[in-house]
């Protein structure tokens, strides 16, 4: 693997380790910038190790596998998460049962209700987040939301300052996630995307997979927390890189759906038992999670959300503006896509992404 790559699985040692430095370290952390007032957050070198004192752990287990030590006044004490949606509700839930100190914020204010009755503070804006916590993370739905809580009036961007972080973990094109590195960084703070690979189910059970480009010292100060709402990370360098990604991952997902879909079609239309197909493919080479989980439902024609399908089309139509940018060529999810925009126009959009099959029905 190429030494600007760097993977982290989440051994036990590492989960406890996070559960560990939340409970016991982010409590007692004074309100000041998790760097301290000097030196600044992006003064440190890139390579700049992470330490945790015996003070704040109760065993020597890693954030990190490129992670060691250093002063545990380094580590960020209040955590910020903006968008409390299918992901993000989740998301904020482990991190406060993990004993993070944790702000939330969300469009609609009702959502961030059953966080708050777990131990959340409320703010009224990202802005006020920004400005009141040490590192603040971000799940929104698209580019467009994305851009408008960090960059847009009162977003996070204001609140802002050198010292702090800002980890948005949404799932947007490159150019997008650029541009709002442009304005965090303006401000003297550092820029981490992340996207995540996984749906509901792994974001609930803290077994997503974060794909994260960008200030390497965020990476290391962020790492733990990241072990608490996810199963692994990638750190894959610049800024544009995590997102592309992200998008190269979900296009093959959406692909893959179109197809599973075709298949179960065709097998109920040959005299099959779809059901079978579905065991048949769970146990073969092309055996994925995504089949066995979702097929015993689409047989049924039901549909829970886990993925909303708009959200999947928005990504495949992302990624073949990212195919086009480098002139490849990608007439398979391009052939998805317009699948996906069929199930759209049939009002499937809040459906699970599963719901692409009905698309292919009413094509009969």
């Amino acid at each position: 693997m190429n030494a600007w790559v760097h993977r982290s699985g989440r051994g036990l040692s590492s989960a406890a380790m996070a559960m560990a430095m939340c409970s016991a370290f982010c409590p007692r952390v004074p309100r000041r910038s998790f760097l301290g007032a000097t030196p600044a957050l992006h003064s440190i070198p890139p390579a700049s190790p992470l330490r945790l004192s015996a003070r704040a752990l109760s065993s020597p287990a890693r954030a990190s596998s490129s992670a060691s030590s250093s002063p545990a006044n380094e580590l960020p004490g209040r955590i910020g998460f903006l968008g409390l949606g299918i992901m993000g509700t989740p998301m904020a839930q482990n991190l406060i049962k993990a004993g993070c100190d944790l702000t939330v914020w969300n469009r609609t204010k009702s959502k961030c209700d059953p966080l708050v009755s777990l131990g959340a503070q409320y703010k009224s804006s990202p802005e006020e987040v920004a400005a009141a916590c040490d590192v603040t993370i971000a799940m929104l739905a698209d580019p467009e939301s994305a851009v408008d809580v960090a960059c847009g009036k009162h977003g996070a961007a204001n609140g802002m300052s050198p010292g702090k972080g800002y980890v948005d973990v949404s799932t947007v094109d490159g150019a997008t996630s650029k541009l709002i590195c442009g304005h965090i960084k303006g401000t003297g703070a550092l820029f981490l995307e992340a996207p995540v690979s996984g749906s509901k189910k792994p974001a609930e059970d803290g077994q997503l997979i974060f794909l994260t480009a960008g200030d390497k010292a965020l990476y290391e100060m962020v790492a733990p927390f990241l072990d608490i709402m996810g199963k692994s990370k990638f750190y894959l360098g610049d800024v544009g890189n995590g997102a592309a990604m992200k998008l190269v991952v979900n296009m093959i997902m959406g692909s893959m759906m179109a197809s599973f879909s075709e298949g179960l079609l065709l097998s109920e239309k040959v005299g099959l038992d779809p059901k079978v197909l579905v065991e048949v493919v769970s146990q073969g080479a092309i055996s994925a999670p995504m089949y066995s989980v979702k097929g015993p439902s689409m047989v049924q024609s039901q549909y829970p959300t886990a993925f909303p399908l708009k959200h999947q089309q928005k990504d495949m139509r992302l990624a073949l503006g990212l195919a086009e940018s480098v002139s490849q060529s990608t007439p398979i999810a391009a052939a998805a896509n317009e699948l996906y925009k069929v199930a759209k126009s049939y009002g499937l959009s809040d459906q699970d992404f599963s719901a692409v099959i009905e698309a292919l029905k009413a094509k009969q």
